[in-house]
């Protein structure tokens, strides 16, 4: 069992299992060319079926090696989940999970430890992000409702209601064509409605939406200086095990030449 471990911890075997992803990423590609599948169809199909049979010996190897500690790890679980789908029939009313199998590229995420993480940054990130999504949502509903009142008698396609306003102010928001688009044509029967517009792109696009990074950043950096300081403490206990394996020694030699100028 010793030598199963050391094999599923090897990096030989991780690169293994990366290259057998990226593989696996390319033949789901190429089943979206009937051209391809025209001519390899067949093929293609025996790789993929050999690929998550791949995926299934690793996974019960591992089952295997940790049993119950198997689900210590989420990344584990998240690798039994995705393997897991692409074992669904995807016949019959189930035939819509024959696309999720393109999931199984993700399991490239739990290979790489840098979009470990990355993931791990973003997932700490999500309190404080959620904090921010209330705000702009208290910022969108506040804008959208004088969006209406102002704009939605003469442009009711853009502001007639309330979801409409939002919508319209979503496509401003991300600057897509929100000048020629849309304000340029309220600015030609409301000339002041830049007034409106403006602090509304000033106070989402260049404030909010900016709080998103800086949470996110914050983030990475606390989930790097963790992983920094984790490997710190392991070198410093490696450290430390030599320096007494070192003073265990020098006692006994020592030891042994106070017995030989004794004899």
């Amino acid at each position: 069992m010793q030598t199963l471990k050391k094999l599923l911890e090897s990096h030989r075997f991780e690169w293994f299992i990366t290259i057998i992803i990226v593989i696996n990423a390319i033949t789901l590609g190429l089943e979206t060319i009937p051209a391809a599948v025209a001519q390899f169809g067949g093929f293609l199909n025996f790789v993929d079926k050999l690929i998550l049979a791949v995926f299934v010996v690793e996974l019960l190897g591992r089952f295997a090696v940790y049993r119950q500690r198997f689900f210590d790890d989420p990344w584990r679980i998240f690798d039994l989940v995705v393997v897991g789908i692409a074992l669904l029939p995807a016949t019959g009313p189930l035939a819509v999970l024959r696309s999720l199998r393109i999931l199984r590229i993700l399991r490239l995420v739990s290979m790489v430890p840098s979009l470990r993480r990355v993931v791990g940054g973003l997932i700490s990130a999500l309190p404080g992000m959620g904090s921010i999504v209330l705000l702009l949502g208290l910022v969108f509903y506040v804008f959208s409702v004088m969006a209406t009142k102002l704009y939605g008698g003469a442009f009711p396609e853009w502001f007639g209601s309330i979801p409409a306003s939002a919508y319209s102010l979503f496509q401003i928001m991300t600057l897509e064509s929100w000048s020629m688009g849309i304000v340029r044509p309220v600015m030609a029967q409301y000339p002041l409605a830049w007034a409106f517009f403006v602090p509304f792109i000033v106070a989402t696009s260049f404030t909010v939406l900016n709080l998103f990074i800086g949470i996110i950043v914050s983030a990475m950096q606390a989930e790097h200086e963790e992983e920094a300081s984790a490997d710190r403490s392991a070198l410093q206990s490696e450290q430390e095990l030599i320096l007494s394996e070192l003073r265990a020694l020098r006692a006994d030699i020592a030891a042994m030449k106070e017995s030989g100028r004794s004899q």
